[in-house]
């Protein structure tokens, strides 16, 4: 058998060596560390080679105008795109070579050799943990529909039949998304997913020490005597009723507990040394899952006899627009809980009470979006913070993840096989409620924990527990803002992607964003889910013709796009037959309505170098922002500071007169400046 794998690979040397002329095999030797000390060596001669390129920008171009050295750096380049794409044939992932014809730019080359990268370092990373006796070859998550076949077991495939049957049993069945009810049928309110602001649910205020504003207290009364408002969501008839009467008060629109969070200084005794509580095995600790009103109003009485709790959230947002809370894990230290909050969305303001009570400690670990997702869904605010997540910032872990908390504090590894999960499936499986208690089950010993290290680091005073309790209430004081779509919304999309589109593409990508953003909110889909900005960007770039041009360009088609597909095709054509201009960042900033003098600025010393620099390509990168028939301010002008090449364009515009002036003066000022130019020509 040895001798077998031996000629195998030197069989396999043979065929490397033999399609990689010049390369170097790596040598084998009595030990892994030998090959591993060649390669390690080789890479560090590689990477001293590379530092003495000529570094990119005008060094580069100007040795590349030599025809010997673009000659040479263009060869080297082949072979080693040659070279990476068999090691990424040879790991099964995508090959440079083979998308060549399919790859039009260096980005996405880049994020293939990404892809590939990641894939080979888990590879290793497997590999290394299994050589070390940790066992991470675990079953792929498969989705409910994906029903396997039954295996008839006989005397030739028992052991087959044993471990299929064991890998069964470990294996979570993930609900995929179109097989599950879509919770938000069930919902008492309609999810407001209109273009307005968004307005707190919030309608008694307990803990207060300054009252609700009017117009969130009266909303509920007013509610009922506007019956033609009944069927829009609360908040927004509300804001409609508003506009109408022009009573709109400022109030409305702030948070609830700012002026409590804001006067709010943490108990005493959380500002002393603590005394560590150990947490109860999970096995030893009782679950209650949480269902009924009832339930819900005993779980509340029991928080008001804690002096702190832990608290967490599990969400989904690919199939609705805003996103869902799907799940509220709270512990205490005795007990866990799990909170079925697609069931109690309309009565979870019922927590308010506990939430923003002074006196009890919440725990959270990276809180920022789990405020504002309280505030969205249900009216909940928080009072009395402690984030573990800015604890261990301030203590400089390193690390300042949970999972590394939990590792380091309770010698837990926290399987995060679950964490992107559809939770909207109901009933829960095990394997996901043991997950979601392990968030919330551990956090009050790593709050004792985390606080004992900043006593020790602030020399036994309270100024470092203090700065973590003062940056978790300045997360608690945050608003949620709902996305809202204006006429520019496209162009922070454009810009991130990079791309260079002319009149037609742009116009059909701005149309494919609104059309977007119009169907998600109708039909309470992600925008991702609609249509992901990648196809979205092919269809702007492509202009299909046809319709199924446009299916073309999506794999797989998201369904509402093939349901819309007649929309979409209208969408296209329109911007066909715009007059085809080649446009650039100036331009694209004077269409949105920015003013011209904000567009040197975007471009910087760009804007004056586009003839020595001009890209091949079929778009204009940039065009010219300055023309002599444009009338500078110069007031504004000494008040930015002008850039070099803005400076020296200042300089050429003066040296021009525009024509115009001397023909029509539109005040008296330019008649003076057009006659006295006259005198001095004459």
């Amino acid at each position: 058998g040895q001798g077998e794998r031996g000629g195998h690979y030197r069989s396999r040397r043979a065929v490397c060596a033999q399609a990689m002329p010049g390369a170097v095999v790596l040598p084998r030797g009595g030990c892994v560390g030998t090959p591993v000390r060649y390669a390690l060596g080789t890479v560090v001669a590689s990477t001293k080679a590379s530092n003495g390129l000529p570094q990119p920008g005008d060094e580069y171009d100007f040795y590349c105008s030599f025809p010997g050295f673009r000659a040479y750096c263009n060869t080297q380049g082949d072979r080693l795109l040659h070279c990476m794409s068999q090691v990424m044939q040879y790991h099964g992932c995508r090959s440079l070579m083979k998308d060549s014809n399919k790859v039009t730019g260096l980005e996405d080359k880049f994020d293939m050799l990404v892809d590939s990268n990641d894939i080979i370092l888990e590879r290793v990373s497997i590999l290394l943990d299994e050589a070390s006796g940790v066992n991470r070859n675990q079953q792929p998550v498969l989705p409910a529909g994906l029903q396997p076949p039954q295996m008839i077991v006989s005397s030739w495939n028992r052991k087959a039949g044993e471990f299929h049957k064991r890998a069964q049993s470990e294996t979570f069945r993930l609900l995929h998304a179109k097989n599950i009810s879509r919770p938000q049928l069930k919902f008492r309110e309609k999810i407001d997913n209109s273009n307005t602001p968004f307005v707190p649910k919030i309608f008694i205020k307990p803990n207060a020490l300054k009252p609700l504003p009017e117009a969130l207290t009266k909303s509920g009364r007013e509610r009922k005597e506007r019956p033609e408002d009944l069927d829009v969501p609360a908040a927004l008839a509300d804001f409609i009723h508003q506009q109408r009467t022009q009573k709109t008060e400022q109030d409305m629109f702030a948070h609830p507990y700012q002026y409590e969070l804001e006067h709010f200084s943490p108990p005493d005794e959380v500002l002393k040394k603590p005394e560590l509580q150990m947490y109860r095995p999970i096995e030893e600790t009782p679950c209650h899952f949480i269902t009924t009103l009832d339930e819900l109003v005993e779980l509340n009485e029991k928080l008001m006899t804690c002096k702190e709790f832990a608290l967490d959230l599990e969400h989904h947002s690919y199939r609705s627009f805003l996103g869902l809370t799907c799940l509220m894990q709270i512990s205490t230290r005795t007990e866990d809980f799990i909170i079925d909050t697609l069931e109690l969305r309309s009565n979870m303001n019922i927590l308010n009470e506990t939430f923003t009570d002074p006196a009890i400690v919440k725990v959270l670990h990276g809180a920022d979006s789990d405020v504002e997702w309280l505030q969205r869904d249900f009216g909940l605010y928080l009072v009395n913070v402690f984030d573990t997540h800015q604890a261990a910032r301030l203590l400089n872990l390193g690390r300042h993840s949970l999972d590394h908390l939990l590792k380091l504090y309770c010698s837990v590894d926290a399987d995060k096989k679950y964490q992107l999960a559809d939770w909207r499936i109901r009933p829960l499986p095990e394997e996901m409620i043991r997950y979601a208690r392990d968030d919330t089950h551990y956090l009050l010993y790593i709050y004792d924990k985390v606080r004992e290290s900043l006593w020790e680091r602030g020399n036994e005073q309270p100024t470092q527990l203090q700065v973590v309790w003062q940056r978790s209430r300045d997360i608690c004081l945050k608003k949620y803002i709902k996305p809202l779509f204006t006429d520019e919304s496209y162009l922070d999309l454009y810009r991130r992607q990079k791309k260079h589109l002319d009149t037609q593409q742009l116009t059909a990508f701005r149309l494919l964003f609104a059309w977007r953003d119009k169907i998600a909110r109708q039909e309470d889909e992600s925008t991702g889910y609609v249509l992901p900005n990648h196809m979205l960007l092919k269809i702007a770039e492509e202009l299909p013709k046809e319709s199924q041009g446009i299916i073309a360009c999506c794999n797989p088609v998201p369904p509402l796009v093939r349901q819309q597909i007649n929309e979409l095709h209208m969408l296209i054509k329109q911007a066909r037959e715009m007059p085809l201009v080649k446009v650039g960042i100036a331009h694209t900033t004077q269409e949105t309505g920015i003013p011209l003098s904000q567009t040197l600025e975007l471009n910087g010393d760009l804007t004056m170098d586009i003839q020595d620099s001009q890209p091949e390509s079929t778009c204009l990168v940039a065009t010219a922002t300055v023309s002599i028939f444009n009338e500078c301010d110069e007031n504004e002008g000494n008040k930015r500071i002008l850039t070099s090449a803005q400076r020296k364009a200042q300089l050429i515009m003066e040296s021009f007169e525009n024509p115009f002036k001397m023909v029509k003066a539109p005040n008296l000022h330019h008649i003076f400046i057009c006659t006295l130019w006259l005198g001095l020509v004459s």
